[in-house]
């Protein structure tokens, strides 16, 4: 055999293998990594067993989305298969990629070839043997690697086949998540419609209920006073008689009451020595609340009442403490809540005479009064029917009936829906009871909600009368405002 030299060898290399086209792109910066197995077998290395196939993935994917097809939701199948989608156009270009590397692979084991066979014909012995063989090498990558591009062609034909299957799938679920949108939009602006209707429904029967319910109060009102009436009239109850004896049980308290007086009167006149002294006057009344007392001439030398000069008084049980009771010059007077425990005295003066006349003992309070007031303070608002008589010192013409509301903040007098008067609890407001007016005074309060206005208020009852002026004092009292009459904070020395 011929040894080839050293310098025989480099110049053959550089006459026989042709130069590289610079038009060829290598998909990579190295050769593909092979050995040489038995007999000479050219085996292709993997770098990781654990990774894959392209049609492993593929298929593997597929059944993942097939499984799961029936147990997603539509927004969520939509996703699913856009992300399939863009997964089978990765895999479409990674393929494409491969396509493009294999060609390169290609050309270059046929330039190898060419060379390896010029090579050929210049060498001898075992350098040509070797050169067969390395041809012999080449010609197996080649069948090899024709035989991966045809499963890249195939594997190509299922990823495109795959790729139309998602895109049209993407398509049906957007189309269907499209559809769904549109179904619930239509169910949200029928059920907005809906509710919508029932709500004017309600407010307009609201409406009629309000207006029937007034009508059928005032109607179920009429109709129990018409059967109280019809009830009262044909079958008298217990009721009614037991109201029969105590008011004959209170007109003997009353008769007794006044016997009681006159003669305590008497008892007090005798103890004094006043026998030989004749008496000019006396207080005639129960000495309570909700009664009146009225000065009478017991004497037929006594001036007469209207010339005289006329001064009540209110004295502290102990007789230490004496108020003067502004505007309280009547010969009547009717005993307020403030005059409860207290003793009332009167001057009576005249041109000639100067005569002082006391009740026998403190004003006693009313009976019950003090419950019935607990049981209105828990109200809100309180109303009392009443007339006015005065209004600003004037008489009042009209009898008609208004609505006096007792409330914790204020005090209104109302007629109808009319207001006529409303004044929160304030320090210029005053309130009393009518000192002075004859029988009726008992029953009548003065009310004064602010300076330069003022009424004079009838109440249907005595009770009804001083629970409002209980009632309003207590209310005021809560709001750190004393309510009284004019003057009423003004002791006087005794």
């Amino acid at each position: 055999m011929t040894r080839l030299t050293r310098d025989f060898g480099d110049t053959m290399q550089r006459d026989a293998v042709p130069a590289v086209s610079s038009d060829v792109v290598f998909a990579s910066s190295r050769f593909p990594n092979y050995r040489i197995g038995a007999n000479n077998q050219i085996i292709e290395t993997k770098d990781d067993p654990k990774v894959l196939s392209m049609k492993e993935v593929v298929a593997r994917e597929t059944a993942q989305l097939l499984e799961q097809h029936n147990r997603l939701s539509v927004r969520d199948l939509a996703s699913k298969f856009e992300k399939g989608l863009a997964a089978a156009a990765k895999l479409s270009e990674e393929a494409r990629l491969r396509e493009a590397a294999s060609l390169e692979k290609h050309v270059l084991l046929k330039k190898l070839r060419d060379a390896l066979e010029s090579l050929k014909g210049r060498v001898a012995g075992r350098n040509k043997d070797d050169v067969e063989e390395a041809i012999a090498i080449v010609e197996a990558l080649a069948v090899q690697l024709t035989q991966r591009e045809g499963e890249l062609i195939q594997e190509k034909a299922e990823v495109k086949k795959l790729a139309n299957f998602l895109k049209q799938a993407s398509e049906d679920a957007k189309k269907l998540v499209d559809e769904e949108r549109a179904f619930a939009r239509a169910e949200i602006e029928d059920a907005r419609a809906a509710v919508q209707r029932v709500e004017e429904a309600l407010q307009e029967h609201e409406r009629m209920s309000q207006a029937s319910g007034k009508q059928d109060q005032e109607q179920l009102m009429r109709e129990v006073q018409e059967a109280r009436r019809i009830k009262m009239l044909h079958q008298p109850s217990k009721v009614m008689d037991m109201e029969h004896e105590l008011r004959a049980l209170r007109s003997q308290l009353a008769e007794k009451t006044r016997q009681y007086l006159r003669l305590q009167k008497e008892l007090t006149r005798t103890k004094k020595g006043g026998e030989n002294v004749p008496h000019l006057y006396e207080l005639e009344g129960n000495e309570t609340l909700g009664s009146y007392l009225q000065i009478q001439p017991c004497s037929d030398n006594a001036p007469e009442v209207s010339k005289c000069s006329i001064q009540w008084y209110r004295v502290s049980s102990d007789g230490a403490k004496k108020e003067l009771i502004s505007g309280a010059t009547k010969s009547v007077y009717a005993p307020e809540p403030f005059d409860v425990g207290r003793i009332l005295q009167v001057d009576i003066i005249s041109e000639s005479e100067h005569v002082t006349l006391s009740t026998a003992g403190p004003i006693d309070p009313a009976a019950g009064l003090g419950t019935y007031v607990e049981a209105l303070v828990r109200k809100h608002d309180t109303e009392f029917n009443v007339v006015v008589t005065q209004m600003n010192g004037s008489h009042h013409p009209t009898e008609s009936i208004h609505v006096l509301h007792v409330g914790k903040m204020r005090i209104k007098l109302c007629k109808g829906k009319t207001t006529i008067a409303k004044e929160y609890y304030s320090s210029s407001m005053q309130l009393c009871g009518v000192r002075g007016g004859g029988n009726a005074a008992a029953q009548a309060l003065f009310w004064q909600p602010k300076q330069g206005h003022s009424f004079v208020l009838a109440f249907e009852s005595e009770r009804e009368r001083n629970a409002a002026i209980m009632l309003a004092r207590r209310f005021a009292f809560d709001c750190n405002i004393m309510l009284a009459g004019p003057d009423d904070r003004a002791p006087l020395g005794t």
